[in-house]
């Protein structure tokens, strides 16, 4: 298949997705579905393949997401039950002031983004953003916008992230370099597509109803004393310390040294989110004076909002699978590597590239720098430094229906396809255009 074609047939499925779900009408799970099965088989995939695939990707991406959002959902709602979320927000809305807490917001998002993945800050960061939007008559767009852009700038260009470190490794870049252009190329990137983008568009979004998954973090806590401060920040903080220890242990201890395996244990996403919601249950339920049954009963009921969620992030996952086994992907990356290009813009369009046809920021940036390593190995015209981070800021642009971030912003703020085409959209293609129009001149300077 020629790359015009496959970029034409990926462009189409797109396009039949907008029009099926923001149109028609038709579930987006049942939407994913018939679009995902649908191209592989124009595509000349045989019809068993075209299933298995498409099961294939749910699968996978399910087996990376499911706890994180289940976890995460528990935490936030012993946080939100107990009124630790209440006493974090007081507390920000008293040091920030009601016009700063966008801004709070975006620091907090990058402060939370460097050692996890988006997904767990997004589910460990959204009950905060919910809580203060509530009490503070704020648009939770307006909260919840800032956190998201600085997380994706954290994911996809700041160490020690997997994927950014092995665009370092394939580049050959110095990690302390890396981190430190990108904190000083990040931060302000976050603060245009967060705070800044956020002031433009959330008046032009129209009316966005409440969902049954920010429902259950809304509600006032029936009790007059609140946890403290430092305990609530504890609980809400815990994955990330325990993610940022395992992170430290691969660089201060061999693999066969037991702190190594302890922490890169307790460092394990899943594992960390477990810890940290066994604890909330155990400090904010005991200070809260919780029952057993009560907490039983809170970890249960917050589960069934997130089913659609799930069900729609694996869909997205299967489209994209569909995009890869049918060689729709190779065939676009193929696309890329034909133009005549820079190697940061090459390297930057690969990564956006391979987003678009995966929805994997992880996978984008894994695959661009597989590709352009060699390439620089063989010319060292740019600083690989700036390569691993226009890499990564290409990997995050033109968030769709294939990502799992999209679903969670769409579902989380209860906006339409089309509020999220206009806002998350357009914030991942800000992060990914800002990226390349600063480390593009900048590479004039540094090599």
């Amino acid at each position: 298949m020629t790359p015009l074609l496959a970029t034409g047939l990926t462009a189409a499925a797109i396009l039949l997705l907008v029009t099926l779900i923001g149109w028609v009408r038709l579930n987006p799970f049942i939407s994913l579905f018939i679009v995902s099965v649908g191209l592989a088989l124009v595509a000349g995939m045989p019809t068993e393949k075209a299933i298995a695939s498409f099961e294939a990707g749910m699968g996978h991406v399910l087996g990376h997401v499911a706890g994180v959002i289940a976890l995460g959902t528990m935490l936030g709602k012993i946080l939100a039950e107990t009124g630790g979320a209440d006493q974090i927000a007081l507390t920000l809305s008293r040091l920030a002031g009601k016009k700063r807490l966008n801004w709070a917001m975006m620091v907090i998002g990058l402060l939370v983004g460097l050692p996890v993945f988006y997904e767990v800050g997004f589910v460990l960061l959204i009950p905060l953003a919910i809580v203060l939007s509530r009490r503070n008559d704020l648009p939770l767009p307006m909260l919840a916008f800032p956190m998201a852009a600085a997380l994706s700038v954290t994911h996809a260009m700041v160490p020690p992230h997997p994927a950014t470190l092995l665009a370092i490794s394939a580049y050959h870049a110095n990690t302390a370099h890396t981190l430190f252009w990108g904190i000083i190329i990040g931060t302000p990137i976050a603060a245009i597509a967060g705070p800044l983008y956020a002031y433009v568009i959330v008046p032009r979004l129209g009316a966005i109803s409440p969902t049954a998954l920010s429902d259950q973090f809304s509600r006032r806590p029936e009790r007059e004393h609140l946890p403290s401060f430092t305990l609530s920040c504890l609980t809400l903080l815990m994955p990330v310390v325990l993610m940022l220890g395992g992170a430290l242990a691969e660089m201060l201890w061999p693999a066969t040294a037991w702190q190594h395996k302890v922490l890169h244990f307790l460092g394990n996403t899943d594992v960390a989110l477990l810890v940290a919601t066994l604890m909330s249950f155990w400090l904010l339920g005991s200070v809260s004076g919780l029952s057993r049954e009560t907490i039983l009963r809170f970890s249960n009921e917050c589960l069934a909002p997130t089913a659609t969620i799930m069900l729609l992030i694996g869909a997205g996952g299967g489209f994209g699978q569909e995009l890869m086994d049918s060689g729709l992907s190779h065939s676009i990356t193929d696309l890329a590597l034909g133009a005549h290009v820079p190697l940061l813009v090459l390297a930057w369009l690969l990564a956006l590239l391979v987003r678009i046809a995966t929805g994997s920021a992880t996978v984008a940036t894994t695959t661009a720098s597989g590709i352009v390593g060699p390439i620089l190995a063989s010319s060292h015209s740019v600083s690989p430094e700036l390569l691993v981070l226009v890499t990564g800021a290409g990997s995050v642009g033109l968030s769709l229906m294939n990502d799992a971030g999209f679903w969670q912003m769409k579902e989380y703020l209860g906006m339409n396809l089309s509020q999220t085409l206009k806002s998350w959209t357009v914030i991942e293609s800000l992060i990914a255009v800002l990226g390349l129009a600063i480390c593009l001149p900048l590479s004039w300077i540094i090599h």
